[in-house]
């Protein structure tokens, strides 16, 4: 594989999670990647995105829709070929997941 065909996997997450810092949780006022929704995210040089993430809780109001603007939201960037978006509850989240400015920001600090 040259130089040229090498995918910036960096390049390609920093631009991903910039997007993800974009989508927030309806109930809490923090984007979903400083809740620590986002457990995972894995490009192929296919650019092609797999992101495993989870709810807050399995009865979150979102369930249906924060997926679906995720992949929608994550595609809008140019290069990627596909999105697949992953729900997991394993493990469950819990509030030791959030960033400490997701914590700062809901006063937990």
């Amino acid at each position: 594989m040259s130089e040229e065909t090498t995918i910036d996997t960096q390049e390609l997450g920093e631009k991903i999670v910039k997007v993800l810092k974009t989508i927030y949780d309806p109930e809490i006022p923090v984007d979903i990647y400083e809740l620590g929704l986002i457990y995972d995210v894995f490009v192929n040089e296919d650019y092609e995105v797999k992101i495993l993430m989870t709810l807050t809780s399995p009865n979150c109001p979102v369930a249906e829709t924060l997926p679906v603007e995720v992949e929608e939201k994550v595609k809008s960037i140019d290069m990627l070929k596909d999105v697949e978006v992953e729900i997991t509850f394993d493990p469950p989240w819990t509030q030791e997941l959030m960033s400490e400015e997701a914590k700062l920001e809901l006063g937990m600090l």
